[in-house]
């Protein structure tokens, strides 16, 4: 599978768009938050690569405000061990075993446990370590995040997900591929309008 995917903010002003590829060897994504709101106004980049396994390979992310721009790149090596590279010399750690990244704002990166866990097709309950991008700083944190499906893909009908990290919590809508659909509070997806005939 290959194709667009758009969401667009209900929080503030503002979209995700990513061209995302699905296949036997792996997922890879393309993509772009832009949001304004009271908190500023921002724009980030990111170039996503996920191995045979679905775990995370390699992140590389650029955010920028009015004042600043910065860049993050995270690789992870074969020996599950994270290289982390701000411009500034990388660091390296095995951040406890962390296989998933989660990137501020964004709700094409919930899809990825959702995905590899296949909790949009089967009933499933995890706590996971993941690594969470905050943006626009591009601080790294280690943190516990909480999937458990509520239900599944039942022809028609889209699976729903609980998230939940620290105190909050969400049901996510996720289709029949395992992309996230609607992320309360944060973004909808968006469908391309069908040309009238």
């Amino acid at each position: 599978m290959s194709g667009m995917v758009t969401w667009q903010a209900e929080d503030e002003v503002g979209l995700e768009g990513a061209r995302v590829l699905i296949g036997p060897t792996g997922f890879r994504a393309l993509g772009r938050v832009v949001r304004t709101g009271p908190h500023g106004e921002l724009t980030a980049s990111y170039r996503l690569t996920l191995n045979e396994d679905h775990s995370v390979e390699r992140l590389s992310v650029t955010a920028a405000t009015a004042e600043r721009e910065r860049h993050l790149t995270m690789n992870r090596t074969e020996d599950g061990f994270w290289l982390l590279d701000d411009g500034s010399g990388s660091t390296r750690s095995d951040y406890d075993g962390a296989i998933d990244v989660d990137l501020e704002r964004s709700p094409l990166f919930n899809t990825l446990p959702i995905r590899r866990l296949g909790l949009h097709t089967e009933h499933g309950d995890h706590v996971i370590p993941v690594l969470f991008v905050s943006l626009p700083t591009l601080s790294v944190e280690l943190v516990d995040q909480h999937y458990r499906t509520v239900s599944v893909v039942d022809g028609d009908a889209p699976a729903v997900v609980n998230f939940s990290s620290g105190e909050f919590s969400a049901d996510l809508t996720v289709d029949a591929d395992g992309i996230v659909d609607h992320y309360p509070g944060l973004a909808r997806r968006v469908r391309a309008i069908e040309p009238v005939a």
